[in-house]
């Protein structure tokens, strides 16, 4: 995967946890795990930027 489609995937997460975490509190598992997909994207896109 390129850095683009990963950035997009970057910000529609964020944006996904973000309204759960609205909704359901930053504690809820939802969020925690979405929270723990966004940082393997991160991950990812910080291994291709290097």
């Amino acid at each position: 995967m390129n850095k683009k489609a990963l950035l997009i995937q970057i910000g529609i997460k964020r944006k996904v946890m973000y309204r759960k975490a609205k909704m359901l509190g930053f504690t809820h598992p939802m969020v925690v795990a979405c929270s723990q997909e966004l940082d393997q994207l991160l991950n990812r896109y910080q291994g291709l930027a290097s």
